[in-house]
């Protein structure tokens, strides 16, 4: 009892310990053993920097920051900046597509000079060895198990004239899950990108870093910011260990840097944490009482002979005493022994599942005997109480066995609702209070404390259930009444436990249901698109569209084209000279002012911006197509799940359908065919780019239809009557099941087969994070809730020992003992379930509306500067996981009966006649 919750606490202390990184741990992944890293900001220009280098911003802030005015730096510049005498190795990456067993996968290719001594701490060599010339790779862990290659294989990247042999296995410490390869400085990158570019595709976009070595005190703060001067970001080591002071930190003088830290989920996750330590301690103490109580009832034959032997009160005391600092100082040891144990089997399970390995095993000696000390100190506290008792129990009453007369506390019913209203009220005090997290925190615990003292009162109106239930779940329901010493801290105890998972199950389910709700989707679930880009050629759609339903289980397909502009080469070369775009053109009526004004919104004031940002016509969609304009038939409705029958009759009967309104006028829309699209470019704002004009009567779908980022659907024959020219460049299509990372590998095969540049995206929908954390706290609140029923179990079986012997001595049936004995697990089972499951609710609930208050401040600042619409209110909602209730109300009390009734004997031997 005492060791079980010893065995959590070392091992989450433990596990917790071993997986934060220190400063210096952290460091080597993120640098090796470099004294910095330094790469371009892409901002064109003078940065500001934290000094963790986790954010920046331009100087001057973003307000007066114009990316157009902003002079491009490449990754060449960063070597001028670097101080005399520094030595550097580049670090370049770049994505593109590898060839594997299945097809193409995406893979991050990485030059880094492998055998240097400042790359130490960055991958994790597993097998094999490092490369050493052109032609040798090294893969990543995850890269070989998608790829279905070994150590030794030979692996082609995509436009690759040559394949690389893969030398050794390695992994990255901080991202196990990552598909990546390594070669040496100027065997991979560079070769393939001048592959790419002979072959009339586009170039890679590489991400240059260069891990520096400058000797002395390091890179310092002023190096760094004269590195910022030049619109370099730096990660020093120096800076790092030993950062400045806010005051000597720019990005702090031009922006407050409560912008810059996000704290309040972690004093959130903190103060959840520590509800839960502190209620698994309480389960601590309230089942050693009891235990230790009928301990002393089952020894008060020996205690009477120790007083009838001339031994008084204090004797009786100190043997009791004695015995609970002696368990307590046993389970402290066994369980941390095994807390210590079970760390270190289920390390390398914990580090797969977070993909992320742990900076090490990190033992802190003081904090697991402080554990071991608690431990200790609860068995000597538990066994106070039946001390006390057992010492002013006559000799006797001991000796006869006699109990006496119980009379129940009528004081402590009392001080327990008042400590569930005081606690209540705390809490609710603690969602407007600036300390927030940790008073909501503080009141629940209070509450929590006060269910556990009204538990005996509580356990009295369960009893009043039995009238209606069978024999033997009547009688455990009767003698868990009759026994509220020994039953009142058992249900309290997995109360305590229920609680604790009940309240971080509701939190992260609430959480979820948030991040569900902001989640936007780019496609209706289970739909994808397929596309080439408009450099490629055509012709190969119809074998790719093909090639499509071939590996994809596909459930409808709609073909999509796209309005050429231009000479014939322009249905293959979009963007080559000569070839135009088409354009909706939005009557001057309906165009939104915030966008058609010369310095857009700072034209106006914040209440003219703010007001205008609810105008419809300046309502923004929240999807992007890569056409707004497509040619379809209605199938293209069918598969983005438009159910309007008018858009689809309009669509069949060859009108264009809208799917915005500011497009349409008097029933009809403006296609603009743009010709020179540089002076299209060059136009200023609220003013109409030239070209030719196409007038197409229009369908507005109504507003409830969601076109997913498109504007204008064409039907064929409506563009053919205007004479204007399409090309095939897709498909949209729904799936009928999921795809298999092996069916998309192998259609990504067949893309690169016809050589043709082409992206291939299915909407997955929002996927969430937490559903293995639900579990693991459901299966953590079931083994300790049957844990304590068994327990409750056991001493109710010590103190009954006597009926069951009757039973047996009567003859009664075998399976009578067990049927008792499961019942009487089950029902502390259940009483605990749903005592537990109602009290968790309160720290969860105000946790959000802690989050909510803090959404809705910045909320309402956001509007007021005119920067965030009105309809943009926070969405915190507070939702109960009834899948995780229904398991602990329903698995966990049945699972606690039958483990009981299984393991109880069905026989008892009859005892000897005590003398008389």
């Amino acid at each position: 009892m005492i060791a079980l919750p010893i065995v959590g606490v070392s091992a989450a202390d433990l596990t917790l310990r071993s997986a934060e990184l220190s400063p210096q741990q952290s460091l080597a992944r993120r640098i090796g053993g470099a004294d910095a890293a330094l790469s371009i900001s892409h901002m064109g220009g003078p940065i500001y920097q934290k000094p963790d280098a986790t954010s920046y911003a331009p100087v001057g802030g973003y307000d007066a920051y114009d990316p157009s005015k902003a002079h491009k730096e490449t990754s060449e510049a960063v070597p001028a900046v670097l101080p005399a005498g520094a030595r550097s190795v580049k670090d370049s990456s770049a994505y593109n597509k590898v060839r594997t067993t299945h097809g193409l996968l995406d893979t991050e290719l990485r030059e880094l000079d492998t055998h240097s001594p400042v790359v130490a701490g960055l991958i994790t060599l597993d097998r094999g060895r490092l490369p050493e010339r052109t032609g040798e790779v090294i893969a990543t862990n995850a890269f070989l198990k998608h790829s279905g290659f070994h150590v030794g294989s030979a692996v082609t990247p995509r436009g690759a004239t040559s394949a690389y042999e893969i030398v050794g296995a390695y992994e990255l410490p901080s991202e196990l899950k990552k598909d990546e390869l390594i070669a040496p400085p100027g065997t991979l990158l560079g070769p393939l990108d001048q592959a790419l570019r002979a072959s009339g595709g586009f170039g890679m976009r590489t991400q240059d870093t260069y891990l520096v070595t400058v000797g002395g005190d390091g890179f310092t703060w002023n190096m760094v910011k004269e590195a910022n001067a030049k619109g370099v970001t730096v990660l020093s080591r120096a800076v790092v260990l030993n950062p400045p002071a806010d005051s000597e930190v720019p990005l702090y003088q031009q922006e407050p840097r409560e912008q810059f830290e996000s704290t309040g989920s972690r004093a959130t996750e903190m103060a959840a944490l520590a509800t839960i330590v502190g209620l698994a301690m309480l389960e601590i103490c309230l089942l050693a009482g009891p235990a230790f109580a009928v301990g002393a009832r089952r020894s008060r034959r020996q205690l009477g002979l120790v007083g009838a032997n001339g031994g008084d009160r204090r004797h009786i005391r100190a043997i009791v005493l004695s015995g609970g600092l002696v368990i307590g100082a046993v389970s402290a040891v066994v369980g941390t022994v095994i807390g210590v144990a079970l760390t270190v089997l289920l390390r390398p399970v914990l580090e797969d599942q977070l993909g992320n390995r742990f900076g090490g095993f990190d033992v802190r000696p003081l904090e697991l005997a402080g554990i071991a000390l608690l431990a200790v100190l609860t068995g000597l506290l538990a066994a106070i109480v039946p001390a006390i008792t057992a010492s002013r129990q006559t000799v006797l009453a001991s000796l006869t066995g006699r109990r006496g007369i119980r009379h129940a506390n009528r004081v402590l019913p009392v001080l327990g609702l008042l400590a569930v209203a005081g606690g209540a009220a705390i809490a609710l005090y603690g969602t407007t209070s600036d300390m927030g997290s940790t008073v909501v925190a503080g009141g629940s615990a209070i509450a929590e404390l006060g269910i556990v003292a009204l538990t005996p009162v509580l356990v009295g109106l369960f009893g009043r259930l039995g009238r209606w239930l069978p024999l033997s779940p009547r009688l455990a329901l009767r003698d868990a009444v009759r026994n509220r010493g020994r039953t009142a801290p058992a249900v309290a105890a997995v109360l305590a436990a229920v609680a604790g998972t009940v309240a971080v199950a509701t939190y992260e389910h609430s959480r979820d249901l948030q991040n569900r709700h902001e989640y936007v989707a780019d496609l209706p679930h289970g739909t994808g698109i397929f596309q080439v880009t408009e450099n490629s050629g055509h012709k190969e759609v119809p074998a790719l569209r093909e090639a499509l339903a071939k590996e994809l289980p596909l459930a409808q397909r709609a073909d999509v084209d796209r309005v050429v502009v231009g000479k014939p080469s322009c249905e293959s070369y979009a963007s080559e000279p000569g070839c135009g775009r088409a354009e909706i053109l939005v009557p001057r009526e309906q165009r939104c002012p915030l966008r058609e004004a010369e310095n857009g919104p700072a034209s106006f004031t914040p209440e003219q911006a703010k007001a205008l940002r609810q105008d419809w016509r300046c309502k923004e969609s929240r999807h992007s197509a890569s056409h707004a304009t497509v040619v379809a038939d209605e199938k293209l409705l069918a598969v983005l799940a438009v159910t309007d029958p008018g858009s689809v009759s309009a669509l069949k009967a060859g009108q264009a359908v809208s799917f915005d309104r500011r497009n349409v006028k008097d029933g009809k829309v403006t296609l603009r065919l743009v010709t020179d699209p540089e002076a299209a470019d060059a136009v200023k704002p609220g003013e109409d780019p030239p070209g030719e004009d196409k007038v197409l009567p229009v369908h507005q779908a109504p507003d409830g239809a969601e076109g997913w980022g498109l504007e204008l659907v064409l039907p064929p024959g409506a563009a053919k009557a205007s004479g204007l020219s399409t090309a095939p460049f897709g498909s949209y299509f729904t799936l009928d099941g999921t795809a298999r990372t092996e069916q998309r590998q192998k259609m990504e095969g067949e893309i690169d087969r016809m050589g043709v540049e082409a992206s291939l995206r299915i909407e997955a929908g929002y996927q969430a994070n937490s559903d293995l954390v639900l579990l693991a706290l459901t299966v953590f609140a079931g083994l300790v809730t049957i844990g304590a029923a068994g327990i409750a179990t056991g001493l109710a079986q010590a103190d009954a020992e006597a009926d069951l012997k009757t039973l047996a001595a009567v003859g009664a049936a075998p399976r009578v003992r067990r049927t008792l004995s499961g019942f009487q697990c089950g029902v502390v089972a259940l009483m605990g379930v749903v005592l537990g499951s109602a009290a968790g609710v309160l720290p969860a609930a105000g946790l959000r509306l802690v989050q909510q208050r803090e959404l809705e401040r910045l909320y309402r600042s956001g509007v007021d500067m005119g920067y965030m619409p009105m309809d943009s209110v926070p969405y915190v909602p507070i939702a109960v996981p009834w899948e995780t209730l229904g398991w602990l109300l329903i698995a966990v009390p049945l699972g606690a009966a039958l483990l009981a009734a299984l393991v109880t004997r069905s026989n008892g031997a009859l005892a000897r006649r005590a003398a008389g």
